[in-house]
């Protein structure tokens, strides 16, 4: 069976102007990518976003599209620029200076998952690499600009959010509300891909849920936020970081007893979300 390039998600009508996008929850590993890797099968998880596609799965319930990798991020990151080329990992490539997800491994092609372990002993070649990022780079990002276009045509403004998870230990020493970790880290790169309105009222709505939310600590988005967010074209984005601990056993990479629970206190935030962007639609030129 040949791999699909990432899963698209639609309501049967699209009803508001916020779209979903899910780029770490990729699951579907080559088989040659297992074999060349020196982790194990859970190991080469560990920088996966798992199960994010389904935390989030009922947004098309409430009118808005979901896009999710296929890819898994150890394979391919697509929230990377796609000139974010490792020369440590991929042969024949300069060295990309100044970069520090480059230099730390995770760069487009990454070379380590979490904890800074090794994905492969040696190197891919220029052509692997180019490969991978026109089968799934490529066309996810050709699909989410499309998204983005068709819902700022249609509502005047549009609404991304960008979904993913994080590791417990990223915020295990993060101070949040109570003098506790958050649960969730909302991104919005301090205020440059988003209007804080927006961002003032998806915070309320997950406190309202009990989660425990933190802003730009210690993530404030990566490059989906950076290239997409544009708040004064009407084009916003806001990252969203759940902790895995809520509602995955990370040791395995399985879900927890919590994960239903979790997966329906986000249901009611995405369906607030989609209330939030349910626009008037937009009166086409004559």
């Amino acid at each position: 069976m040949t791999p699909v390039e990432y899963h698209l998600h639609l309501p049967e009508t699209i009803t508001c102007g916020a779209v979903f996008s899910s780029p770490h929850s990729g699951r579907d590993y080559p088989a040659a990518f297992l074999q060349e890797s020196v982790l194990d099968s859970v190991a080469i998880r560990s920088s996966e976003d798992a199960f994010v596609d389904e935390l989030f799965g009922a947004v098309t319930d409430f009118g808005a599209p979901l896009l999710c990798a296929s890819a898994p991020r150890a394979y391919v990151d697509l929230n990377r620029g796609i000139d974010e080329l490792d020369s440590a990992v991929i042969e024949g490539v300069r060295a990309f200076k100044g970069n520090p997800r480059v230099a730390s491994g995770l760069g487009v092609i990454p070379r380590v998952v979490s904890e800074g372990r090794a994905l492969i002993s040696g190197k891919i070649s220029i052509n692997e690499a180019e490969a991978r990022l026109e089968r799934y780079y490529t066309p996810y990002h050709d699909q989410l600009g499309d998204l983005l276009q068709t819902a700022r045509a249609a509502f005047g403004q549009v609404l991304l959010v960008d979904c993913h998870s994080m590791p417990h230990e990223a915020v295990a020493n993060v101070s949040g509300m109570f003098g506790r970790a958050p649960d969730i880290v909302l991104g919005d790169r301090f205020g440059s891909s988003c209007d804080n309105a927006f961002v003032e009222e998806i915070e309320s709505f997950l406190k309202q849920e009990g989660f425990r939310v933190a802003r730009n600590t210690p993530f404030a988005g990566a490059y989906i936020a950076q290239a997409y967010g544009r708040p004064s074209s009407g084009q916003h984005c806001v990252q969203i970081e759940i902790d895995r601990s809520l509602y995955l056993d990370e040791k395995t990479v399985t879900k927890s007893d919590r994960f239903d629970d979790v997966r329906r206190s986000l249901g009611r935030v995405a369906a607030q979300i989609c209330q939030l962007t349910d626009w008037p639609m937009q009166m086409a030129a004559e």
